[in-house]
């Protein structure tokens, strides 16, 4: 199994040397968000290095094509995606998802695709879970966003020297970002209810007597 990965993630590579390099990457970073298991940061890295005046142009177009990807991958759970988890994942670890999801909605999303985590779990799973599609498609274009733009900037700004540090701290980088990320949520979420909680408090306070 692992060299199939390894033969896989070479053949990946070898599509950054051929003039449908940029097609190539479109079409993996569509593929990844819902059945492909290489993701396209291996391309994405690889374009940037040979050529990191156009890295902007590159995260554009995975990021396009990603959230295109995430969509179909939604697809697929709306309308066929539950028979699909209770084959292979048990139902207690169904619900355990579904309660994640009431809880946090989209924003799990959001940073599941910034992060390590498959996207394609999160783009089915939402389909099957029965989100909101339209801040679904946000909640995707930020997250697929973040990541790949956090990539094609560093090559754009500091050119292939910076090629080692991307490959072995990515996905740190997108953890801490990602917590980050929900600390800013918190944050947001816990100062809304302080001020709604001070507003009727304010509001009981001024309220006349009978």
């Amino acid at each position: 199994m692992t060299n199939a990965l390894h033969d896989m993630v070479a053949w990946v590579i070898a599509w950054a040397h051929t003039p449908h390099a940029t097609t190539a990457l479109a079409v993996l970073a569509f593929a990844e968000s819902s059945f492909f298991p290489i993701p396209p940061d291996v391309l994405l890295i690889t374009l940037c290095l040979i050529n990191p005046a156009q890295s902007v142009w590159y995260a554009l177009v995975c990021t396009a094509a990603s959230v295109l990807g995430g969509a179909f991958g939604y697809g697929i759970g709306r309308y066929g995606g539950r028979p699909l988890l209770e084959r292979f994942v048990s139902e207690e670890k169904i619900q355990a998802v579904e309660r994640y999801y009431k809880r946090y909605d989209v924003w799990a999303v959001g940073i599941a695709g910034f992060t390590p985590i498959p996207y394609k779990v999160f783009t089915v799973s939402a389909g099957t879970f029965l989100l909101d599609f339209k801040r679904f498609l946000l909640a995707s274009a930020l997250g697929r966003g973040g990541r790949f733009f956090l990539v094609a900037g560093l090559f754009f700004f500091f050119g292939e020297p910076i090629g080692d540090f991307v490959k072995k701290y990515l996905n740190l980088l997108s953890v801490l970002f990602a917590v980050l990320l929900v600390g800013g949520f918190a944050a947001v979420h816990w100062w809304s209810r302080r001020q709604g909680g001070d507003t009727r408090q304010g509001t009981a306070a001024r309220k006349p007597e009978p």
